[in-house]
């Protein structure tokens, strides 16, 4: 699939079952209730004394990856620990140099935020050949160990159910009958995963139009996204009446095309899996075509990052704990951090990894 151009939209029946309107209200309303108190990790080692971290970042021009990167730069705080970030800045080229560059300042340990396993495994054999630990975000298509990598846990809330909620979300809000464009970046494992299961819903809704899925990588999201948007207002016209994506970055860029040409917010909603940016936080509050992100806990999940890696150090393993998925709208978007225009969840997770790592 070349990148910018449409994928063809299968019309082959998915696994899933028949998807109703009822169905997704009932999803997209569970969701988006307020966060439940701490389910995570209770106990674990002390906090290891004097580690430098080295941290990894795919592009920090990603509201997602720089929310990550300074909440690992709190905890860090908090627990003791010195961390340098290395940013690829979303060049394919910079990738490897960025890892050897990190390898090379000599950490204890190594965090990467954003970017594939896999795609960056020949970067990472080093760490393990050095017995240096690995812990991700966002680094695979599942949470949890990445096989066949030195990644001892990625960081993640579910990302086939972050897609399911956001594309019942967006059944739910159109009333049973969207006309979807669904925006990915083939060369992430975890966004095609994202888009297909996003597509799988879409599909299983037979009053649900899927229009295409559009590959639009997101380091060129900012000059591609007008001219790609243009021409699907030229193409679809009243047709397209929802955008489903895997980043809230591609609406940063496609809602002043929309503004331009003309199009009211009545007329189209957009959602994303994904991450819950400031600029998204925004546009859902001012009600400006976004309606709904499935926001990470991005700080939470930087505090995460840290208490894994802290158990690798100590020599045990790590907690795998997976953040239940949050739906932020209108009606709620204004909880749990969304006055600071990110998720936040209230359920006391600062305090709780303090007294684990046993810091005041």
């Amino acid at each position: 699939m070349a990148h910018g151009q449409p994928e063809p939209v299968s019309e082959a029946a998915n696994d899933a079952g028949e998807v109703s309107l009822a169905v997704a209200r009932q999803v997209a309303g569970a969701a988006a209730q307020p966060t439940l108190p701490w389910n995570g990790p209770r106990t674990g080692p002390h906090g290891q004394s004097g580690k430098y971290i080295a941290i990894d970042a795919e592009d920090l021009r990603n509201g997602g990856i720089l929310g990550v990167v300074d909440g690992v730069l709190e905890a860090a705080r908090v627990i003791g620990w010195t961390a340098k970030t290395f940013d690829s800045e979303g060049q394919s080229g910079l990738r490897l140099k960025t890892l050897a560059n990190a390898l090379a300042s000599r950490p204890d340990g190594l965090i990467v935020v954003g970017g594939d396993a896999q795609a960056l495994l020949p970067g990472l054999q080093p760490f393990a050949e050095r017995s240096i630990p690995v812990v991700g975000w966002h680094v695979a298509a599942q949470a949890g160990r990445v096989d066949g990598t030195p990644v001892a846990m990625n960081v993640s809330t579910d990302p086939r159910e972050v897609a399911r909620v956001t594309a019942l979300a967006a059944i739910a809000q159109s009333g049973g009958h969207p006309g979807v464009v669904i925006f990915t970046d083939s060369n992430f494992r975890v966004a095609q995963d994202k888009a297909n299961a996003m597509a799988a819903v879409v599909r299983a809704c037979k009053t649900c139009a899927l229009l295409e899925v559009r590959d639009v990588p997101i380091s060129r999201s900012e000059q591609l996204m007008p001219a790609v948007t243009r021409e699907l207002l030229a193409r679809y016209g009243k047709r397209w009446t929802c955008a489903l994506a895997i980043n809230d970055i591609y609406f940063d860029y496609a809602v002043p095309a929309l503004t331009q040409a003309g199009v009211p917010t009545s007329a189209m909603i957009m959602l994303s899996a994904g991450d819950g940016s400031d600029s998204a936080f925004l546009r859902i509050r001012t009600g400006t075509f976004q309606t709904g992100t499935v926001a990470e806990p991005l700080s939470l999940q930087g505090w995460q990052l840290v208490d894994e890696m802290n158990r690798l150090l100590a020599g045990e393993h790590v907690s795998g704990y997976v953040f239940p998925v949050h739906l932020v709208t209108a009606a709620n978007v204004t909880k749990d951090g969304g006055e600071r225009l990110l998720y936040d969840p209230a359920n006391g997770y600062r305090e709780i990894y303090r007294r684990i790592w046993q810091r005041p």
